[in-house]
């Protein structure tokens, strides 16, 4: 009998989430399958809740939310041989739109119980997980901003776009050095990826592969705010990275290093989170993840 747990969060994207019994009883029936379904209750209540699924025997973990409770759940199965599955319930949705996991429970549910899997990189800054991206700067300050909005909506993320663009003069300086090398002044963002999707089908790394190997970093030096409202345009038709003095490259690790030795404000999965250090390292982690997928 497989022991599968689904793990919810019922304030997710728009909130009031929940599983249909009926159609987990249709793909999952009490005779083949051990079903159990928890409720996260706060932040970080998801990793608690899986980690107490593995030591339960669960063969399979469902995350049900967002990117930040796919974060929480996957980050404890890392290294381990028990796949995650998702529903997403988020609003952005990132790592389950590049896995091509669609939002119609029935049909994630299918592609759950059908359990193909594929092992995919994972990304690690400074010991924390992310699988989607994480980043300094612009994309950061949006999260922070989308966080206090009080609402999870695709409008609520636009106000956060345009309060951080337009609030950027009082933001800390940010003085950095990649890799001891490329020294950048106040960049408007510094974006590590491992899939190709940010959420709400934005994204600054197309090309990037979840099992390639290889996290895509994309450096947007310091601009005024015409040409960064030209970024923004040529993102949307995939041409961003032609802008001049936009710098896009592959690798296994980086390390940015703030030159005022105070601390990181950055965003992992969709949250901010705040690093009270002066040096990041970002590294990947091949195949680390086991993942139920419609496609990889």
């Amino acid at each position: 009998m497989k022991n599968i747990h689904f793990i919810v969060n019922p304030i997710a994207g728009r909130g009031n989430n929940g599983l249909d019994n009926a159609l987990l009883d249709t793909y999952f029936p009490g005779d083949a399958y051990l079903v159990v379904v928890k409720y996260s209750e706060r932040k970080k209540h998801a990793i608690a809740l899986a980690i107490a699924s593995l030591k339960e025997g669960a063969s399979v973990i469902v995350a049900c939310g967002g990117d930040g409770t796919v974060n929480e759940v996957a980050s404890v199965l890392v290294n381990t041989d028990i796949p995650l599955g998702i529903i997403p319930l988020g609003s952005g949705n990132g790592l389950a739109s590049h896995l091509r996991i669609p939002a119609d429970q029935a049909l994630a549910l299918d592609i759950i119980k059908k359990q193909l899997s594929a092992r995919i990189d994972v990304g690690c800054c400074n010991g924390a997980y992310f699988f989607s991206n994480t980043g300094v700067g612009f994309d950061a300050e949006v999260i922070r901003n989308y966080e206090g909005a009080g609402s999870r909506k695709l409008t609520a993320y636009t106000k956060a776009c345009i309060k951080a663009f337009f609030g950027r003069e009082k933001a800390c300086p940010l003085e950095v050095s990649v890799d001891g090398g490329k020294y950048y002044k106040d960049p408007y963002l510094i974006f590590i990826s491992n899939s190709n999707e940010m959420g709400y089908s934005f994204s600054l790394t197309p090309g990037a592969s979840l099992q390639d190997g290889l996290l895509d970093v994309l450096i947007v030096p310091n601009m005024n705010k015409i040409r960064f409202l030209l970024f923004g345009i040529l993102m949307l038709f995939k041409k961003h990275v032609s802008l001049k003095g936009v710098v896009n490259y592959q690798t296994r690790q980086l390390r940015l290093n703030r030159n005022d030795h105070s601390f990181f404000g950055l965003q992992m999965d969709g949250e901010y989170k705040i690093l009270p250090t002066g040096v990041i390292t970002i590294e990947l982690l091949h195949a680390a993840l086991s993942v139920i997928s419609g496609s990889v």
